[in-house]
């Protein structure tokens, strides 16, 4: 018998059968741009980002109150998610869904460029995940804007570069690994790690300490930076593990507005130029609550920098804080407006020092070191205005002028084989206006308190200091060897 269904009834279903298939479909494609852990098949898509810019440049009793310590490990947690992450689903492009393997040895360059490309023509806020519990092989490359909306590169997985120069793409440039390139308004975090592998790197035999008594021996010595962001702004790193650098982990190259905070940055002791964040060229700088320990400098600050605050760093082992060095091949350096303060420097070559190259012109101004804890560092305190990598640097009568120094609150132990303060000045251009205030540094060993070293140094003690500093010259020198202070008006603001 055949039963009569009323078309109102047709109509509902086939409107009903619409809907799922519909639903499904939504679902399918969600599924595809969101954090997922089942691995898609591969999809063999050629990017089209950018060939990349030009290669970087190769390259101490108890201390009275101490800094507050880094609240990295204590009171910041990592960064989450972003925001956006919560409120558009939509808007999230895993690596992993656009052929990203994630097992440490696949290739997973193209799947990155992809998904960058994707991300960065958005017309709204994207995220770029690289997620957890994979790691990311990426061969150097060049991500490059400026894209369309605000972006978020968070890495809670691993990402590294090929395991040395062995490894290293033969026709590609061996200064850098990731570039990031005229991109304006990103934040690059996550709970993850940046694994530099820089350990073939520093055994080339050019490298420090690996010839004969410490010499170095011919052959190519080229090493790449981790991560490079050149001619950027607006950027925020937060929140990462980064560590084993070739060189540099982190350099800022020709960039505005950058904050940078809640990093742990780790190399051994011995691995040659691993600065921890390099900034050159680079201005409106924030440098937070941070743990940098490796082979030189923590944080080292370049030619024209300005406005750059650095707080509540623990650094060490390492080479300091340093500004410079300044001055190379007979060239301008103007650096103005730095704070460093509320930090810790432990078991370093160097606390808080200057280093410029005879030779240079230019000026270093309006410098302010407050509150910090030194244990058991060689040179505490140091200007060095004869700066040299080799033995055959000579005496030249130019120099870069080093004004308005204030060092306030700088207290600890002092490793004894070097003097707690060492403020060597240029023959020809006098350090001037160095004023020094709650100056309290005894040897970490021993009974037995330096003299500082002063060397055509003007300046003054607001109060008394351990040790005395002494060697300090009064007033104004009569004659600073050239007209220094105008050389670089045109870079303070």
């Amino acid at each position: 018998m055949l039963t009569f269904i009323p078309s109102s009834s047709m109509a509902t279903m086939t409107l009903s059968k619409i809907l799922l298939l519909a639903f499904a479909f939504f679902f399918t494609y969600l599924e595809g741009r969101v954090h997922g852990k089942t691995k898609p098949n591969h999809l063999h898509i050629v990017s089209l980002i950018s060939l990349p810019p030009a290669p970087a440049p190769a390259p101490a009793p108890a201390p009275a109150p101490q800094a507050s310590s880094p609240s990295y490990y204590t009171d910041s947690p990592t960064p989450g998610p972003s925001p956006n992450l919560v409120r558009s689903l939509a808007n999230v492009y895993n690596v992993l869904y656009f052929g990203a393997v994630g097992d440490g040895d696949t290739d997973d360059t193209q799947a990155f460029k992809m998904a960058w490309d994707t991300a960065c023509f958005q017309n709204e806020p994207a995220i770029l995940l690289a997620p957890d519990d994979y790691s990311f092989m990426i061969q150097p490359t060049v991500f490059t804007g400026p894209c369309k909306t605000s972006l978020v590169f968070q890495i809670d997985g691993t990402i590294m570069p090929p395991d040395g120069p062995e490894s290293w793409p033969s026709k590609t440039n061996k200064r850098q690994w990731l570039v990031f390139y005229k991109i304006d308004g990103m934040s690059m975090q996550g709970g993850g790690v940046i694994d530099g592998r820089g350990e073939k790197w520093w055994n080339l035999p050019c490298k420090p300490h690996k010839g004969p008594n410490g010499a170095t021996l011919p052959g190519p010595c080229d090493s790449p930076v981790a991560m490079r962001f050149f001619m950027s702004s607006n950027l925020t790193v937060q929140g990462l593990e980064v560590k084993n650098s070739p060189q540099f982990h982190f350099r800022f190259d020709n960039c505005q507005d950058v904050t940078v905070q809640m990093l742990s940055i780790k190399s051994p002791p011995r691995s040659p130029n691993t600065d921890g964040i390099h900034i050159e060229n680079t201005n409106n700088v924030q440098i937070y609550n941070s743990v940098v320990s490796n082979g030189d400098d923590c944080v080292s600050i370049g030619a024209g920098c300005h406005n750059v605050d650095i707080k509540n760093i623990t650094c060490g082992p390492g080479h300091g804080i340093s500004i410079g060095s300044l001055g190379i091949g007979n060239s301008r350096a103007c650096v103005s407006n730095i704070t460093v303060r509320d930090s810790v420097i432990k078991r370093s070559e160097n606390g808080v020092r200057i280093k410029t190259w005879q030779g240079g012109y230019g000026s270093v101004s309006k410098i302010s070191f407050h509150n910090i804890s030194m244990e058991t560092v060689r040179n505490p305190i140091i200007i060095d205005q004869y700066y040299c990598q080799t033995k055959n640097c000579t005496n030249q009568t130019s120099a870069v002028h080093i004004s308005d120094i204030l060092y306030t609150s700088i207290k600890g132990t002092y490793d004894v084989r070097s003097p707690p303060l060492h403020l060597a000045c240029s023959d020809s251009v006098p350090c001037t206006n160095l004023e020094l205030a709650e100056i309290e540094l005894l040897p970490a060993h021993g009974q037995f308190v330096a003299d500082p070293f002063c060397w055509n140094a003007y300046g003054a003690m607001q109060n008394l200091t351990i040790p005395p500093i002494s060697c300090l010259l009064d007033g104004i020198p009569q004659y600073i060897g050239q007209n220094t202070i105008d050389q670089c008006q045109d870079n303070l603001y």
